[in-house]
């Protein structure tokens, strides 16, 4: 009974957005998603931001294969992707690369992670899309975390969906770094910060904060998710040096009050 009452109170709140002026197409979130939302057009943008709180995961495709591999446990990314890191720290050993050469080259790759992580963010999972496809596209890379942001399953990338980019890397990475040692070091951080940012990301939905810089990195996360407009700012994950650089944190109150105080002598 619980669960009918869910479902029915998804269906009218996309409706009730999706009615009138806005947009003449509705989404009905009890049945599969992808096919829907690129309908919205110009739309789907304001509509991808407004979340939607439930504990159940909203289903994406008809096909049960495919819907199958939308979906991941957070301990599947260590436990896949982490033995993949150690096989690339032991062929760049074997390759002969000197140990501290070893753990500088993974480290530079580590760091390297950081920046990949926050132009992606920013410039591709925050694109901003109204075609049809692209509206598609983007719902299945990032979109729906930002609709569903409780939807545990779908948190961490697939590892299906994470090999078809991880392989790519790979052989890039390796027409800039021919040197079989160092590419492998390099990469072995590269993917390790990859593996950091999935399982930081989960905690930061589902974990308690027990220290104060968690405690940081929490609220600002949440930030990102729930408040008006913070979905621009804070895309950096495991690290917040990137938006340091690009000035991307979060405004304080102060400037918030400060846009309030503006709108209301504008509006008068």
């Amino acid at each position: 009974m619980a669960v009918g009452m869910a479902r029915g109170e998804e269906v009218q709140s996309a409706v009730n957005y999706d009615s009138g002026s806005k947009s003449k197409y509705s989404v009905d979130m009890t049945k599969p998603m992808v096919a829907q939302v690129g309908h919205l057009g110009a739309y789907y943008d304001e509509w991808v931001h407004q979340p939607v709180m439930r504990k159940g995961s909203p289903r994406f495709f008809h096909s049960n294969v495919l819907e199958m591999g939308t979906k991941a446990k957070w301990w599947m990314i260590p436990g896949i992707w982490g033995p993949a890191v150690a096989v690339c720290v032991y062929r760049a050993v074997s390759e002969g690369l000197p140990l501290h050469m070893v753990v500088a080259t993974f480290c530079v790759g580590l760091l390297m992670w950081t920046l990949v992580e926050y132009i992606l963010h920013r410039f591709l999972f925050h694109m901003k899309t109204s075609s049809y496809w692209s509206n598609t596209i983007h719902y299945v890379l990032h979109g729906f975390h930002h609709k569903h942001p409780m939807d545990s399953d779908r948190l961490v990338f697939p590892p299906l969906f994470a090999l078809s980019i991880i392989i790519p890397v790979w052989f890039a990475l390796q027409l800039v770094v021919p040197s079989p040692a160092y590419h492998s070091s390099l990469f072995g951080g590269l993917l390790s910060g990859y593996i950091l940012y999935d399982v930081t990301h989960y905690y930061l939905h589902f974990g308690m904060a027990f220290t104060p810089r968690l405690h940081k990195m929490k609220k600002d996360h949440s930030d990102h998710h729930f408040k008006n407009q913070l979905y621009n700012y804070s895309f950096g994950v495991t690290s917040p040096f990137w938006d340091i650089v690009f000035n991307t944190l979060p405004p304080s109150k102060a400037f918030f009050r400060h846009i309030r105080q503006t709108n209301a002598v504008y509006s008068q």
